[in-house]
């Protein structure tokens, strides 16, 4: 339970408290009108179409515009799969050190206890492919080439746009990676629940309680 639920915490923490942006330089064949410092933030959970900004025309007036997207179903259903694996297994933790006699009263326990587990492994699973692909999807929508389709400036061959730097993603990287590792880790213990739901109730005792705090 320890290893989950530290898991669960970097899956969450890195993908709920992503916060990122991109600098782009448009520089007009009118000098006065460059603008070399368009900053676009964006965060968790990604509504990209509500991210605002403001970029020169080239033509003596500025445009609004917003990014394109919205990636927040993928990323919420991960961060929310994330926080209550976080919670059952903090819960789950005392359980089986205060009330382990509770606990295999009538199977009751174990047979719960496995049901979640299998519940949380396809969840894990889902959740995580899903966010993949969100990501990805962020990504494209913010790379600086993709945004300088988005501006006027940028389709005139007498100007140029350029990069001044783009996002770094690597946390959001790190949520994927242990979105996988949370379903392998959960899916990986669904055997041995299963043999909890199966035990005649012979006393393992504080042993048994151990292991299943640590696994």
């Amino acid at each position: 339970m320890i290893a989950k639920k530290l898991f669960a915490v970097f899956a969450f923490a890195t993908c709920g408290g992503y916060s990122g942006g991109l600098r782009l330089s448009v520089d007009c064949a009118n000098r006065t009108q460059s603008d070399r410092s368009i900053d676009i933030a964006f965060a968790y959970p990604f509504r990209l179409y509500q991210v605002k900004f403001d970029a020169p025309t080239c033509e003596g007036r500025q445009e609004k515009l917003s990014l394109i997207g919205d990636f927040s179903s993928s990323a919420e259903f991960f961060v929310t799969i994330a926080v209550f694996a976080f919670l059952y297994s903090l819960a789950a933790t005392v359980v089986y050190i205060f009330f382990q006699n509770k606990y295999r009263e009538n199977n009751r326990g174990p047979l719960i206890d496995f049901v979640v587990t299998v519940v949380f492994s396809f969840m894990w699973l889902v959740g995580s492919s899903a966010w993949a692909k969100g990501l990805s999807d962020v990504k494209v929508a913010t790379n600086p080439d993709e945004v300088f389709l988005l501006m006027s400036a940028c389709k005139q061959q007498s100007n140029k746009c350029l990069p001044v730097y783009s996002p770094v993603m690597s946390s959001l990287n790190t949520s994927v990676v242990f979105g996988f590792l949370n379903f392998v880790l959960w899916a990986g213990n669904i055997w041995f629940v299963f043999k909890e739901t199966v035990d005649d109730g012979g006393g393992g005792g504080d042993d048994d309680a151990f292991i299943a705090v640590v696994k």
